[in-house]
């Protein structure tokens, strides 16, 4: 802890609080240093119980995934409440756990947003790597019907499943598109320079045709 607190950068944190993120930890340190201290399962329960989101970051680093329960891991995921340590979570431990997938159906499920939103990161990583046995057209049903109104971290996931299908699946593609079109989910989202916009008749369209130029 004492460590961490060294890390802490005013100017990062200034960055990070814009995002919901409160810490103050330059990631690339606090990998170096994740490095160094390898994979301990017990020091990461341990700095997961601190309740300090520097601390659960570099937990979530140095755990051994399918050491943790699956009602261990939906604990966790609910007090998760940092973006970061929500996102690190979900693909750098529950996405390599034997429990992902009884995971995946629960919380897409669930009435928090914020739980199911992970849900729906699970789904989008089963779309572009273990599409069988997946309803694509339900899944592009459910989100033609809720992404509009969805709260933010809900609509960004099902966003994000809905363009990994139209770039995946070119038989659900032109539906995907119209979707986009027709609901403007992230039209307007600020993209920097060089970086392909989360809107989704944009994402898919620049992924497929760098695609077909390899």
């Amino acid at each position: 802890m004492a460590e961490l607190a060294a890390l802490e950068d005013p100017r990062a944190r200034a960055v990070n609080e814009k995002h919901g993120d409160d810490h103050g930890v330059n990631l690339g340190k606090l990998r170096a240093l994740a490095k160094r201290l390898r994979t301990q399962q017990e020091l990461a329960q341990r700095l997961w119980e601190t309740d300090d989101t520097a601390a659960r970051m570099l937990a979530l680093l140095i755990c051994r995934p399918k050491a943790f329960g699956r009602d261990e891991l939906d604990a966790m995921l609910r007090e998760a409440r940092a973006p970061k340590v929500h996102d690190w979570l979900v693909n750098y431990v529950v996405k390599k756990s034997p429990h992902s997938e009884e995971l995946r159906l629960a919380w897409s499920a669930d009435p928090d947003p914020v739980v199911a939103s992970a849900g729906w990161a699970l789904t989008t990583d089963r779309v572009a790597k273990k599409p069988a046995g997946l309803d694509l057209a339900g899944l592009v049903d459910v989100i033609e019907a809720r992404m509009k109104d969805a709260p933010d971290r809900l609509q960004w996931a099902m966003n994000h499943c809905l363009a990994q299908i139209g770039i995946e699946h070119p038989g659900h593609r032109a539906r995907a598109i119209d979707i986009g079109e027709r609901l403007e989910v992230l039209k307007d989202y600020p993209t920097p320079p060089g970086c392909t916009s989360p809107y989704a008749p944009v994402w898919i369209t620049e992924m497929v045709r760098r695609q077909q130029a390899t």
